[in-house]
């Protein structure tokens, strides 16, 4: 039996999160569909396709400017449903209290819930709810799966080919640098708000505008970079983007100074990354920029086959170098 221990960074969402899942989790539940790494599985139920996923939700602090737990719970899951091109339909949520947890509190989270789910027209249909002595938990953890049906097949990490555009639909890090802020009380010259949103809306606009959509991934733990190095490593591409293209609050960028981090590590709750035939980048920028939520997106790079499984970041000034997937302890409790 080892004797090693599970540490924070294992749960970051980077490679030593990666490591855990392929060493630990693989060796014991591997099958064909859990070995894609999908945000959601897709699965064949009769005639018909569903997608479905599963999360857990324990962010600190709980209330953040532009969410809380509960907002963070249903755009997550939904979330995960939508970006296999599939439209969510059907939530478990379960409650886990501590004990003297202030029901108005709860209240707050549950309505909250309650007004996300009507962005995507999922409801929930069953659940649990677990009250533990004070102690046991910090506040309030959310457990959640989430079933949809898919739209538009064959959307994976695994479809990205030489030519291909990538997108991101959003300011990156706004998350991570809203909650760390929140949580280390750094005072910022305007209201830095969270991504957190549900982009069913988008993805459906797209897909019925038949765009050459290969493949989604809403940049949450790891953020940009971590999917961007999923997805190079899982096509076997290089993916190379420009620096200036990406866009960047400049608060999120002081946080980054301030405190080290890079902004493309930092997580995300509103902000997917899309990868579509070159053919169809004007025609997909259009459609998301049509869209309060998704009206910053910006073409950022392509895929091409100038290294193997490495992600390129050009800066602007001529050089570039290797975004390398995020490592260490980044910012536990982010979601």
């Amino acid at each position: 039996m080892s004797n090693k221990k599970i540490m924070l960074s294992q749960g970051g969402g980077g490679e030593e999160t990666t490591s855990l899942i392929k060493e630990l989790f693989f060796k014991y539940f591997e099958n064909e569909i859990l070995l894609k790494m999908e945000d959601a599985a897709i699965l064949n139920l009769n005639s018909k396709k569903i997608a479905f996923t599963s999360d857990s939700f324990t962010v600190s602090p709980l209330f953040f400017n532009g969410g809380n737990i509960g907002k963070l719970a249903i755009a997550g899951t939904v979330n995960d449903v939508a970006m296999m091109g599939a439209k969510p339909l059907y939530l478990t949520c379960s409650f886990m209290i501590e004990e003297g947890f202030l029901y108005g509190d709860l209240e707050k989270i549950v309505q909250s819930m309650s007004e996300e789910l009507k962005v995507s027209g999922a409801m929930i249909v069953a659940g649990d709810t677990k009250v533990v002595p004070k102690g046991s938990v910090d506040g309030l953890f959310i457990n959640t799966t989430g079933i949809g049906e898919v739209i538009k097949g064959g959307i994976s990490a695994h479809n990205l080919s030489d030519g291909d555009a990538v997108i991101v639909t959003n300011e990156v890090g706004n998350h991570g640098a809203c909650i760390l802020a929140k949580r280390e009380d750094i005072e910022l010259d305007t209201e830095l708000k969270s991504d957190c949103a549900t982009l069913w809306p988008m993805v459906e606009a797209l897909i019925k505008e038949d765009i050459d959509i290969k493949s989604f991934r809403d940049a949450t733990r790891g953020g940009l970079s971590a999917v961007l190095n999923e997805w190079a490593e899982t096509s076997n591409v290089c993916i190379e983007v420009d620096e200036d293209k990406i866009p960047v609050a400049p608060e999120v960028n002081g946080i980054c100074e301030m405190l080290g981090f890079e902004p493309y590590e930092f997580a995300n709750e509103g902000t997917m990354v899309v990868c579509v035939g070159e053919k169809d980048v004007k025609k997909a920028l259009e459609i998301l920029k049509g869209f309060e939520k998704t009206k910053k997106s910006s073409y950022i790079g392509k895929i091409t086959n100038k290294y193997n499984k490495r992600v390129v970041l050009n800066t602007p000034w001529g050089s570039s170098r290797y975004l390398e997937p995020p490592k260490g302890e980044l910012l536990p409790r982010i979601c």
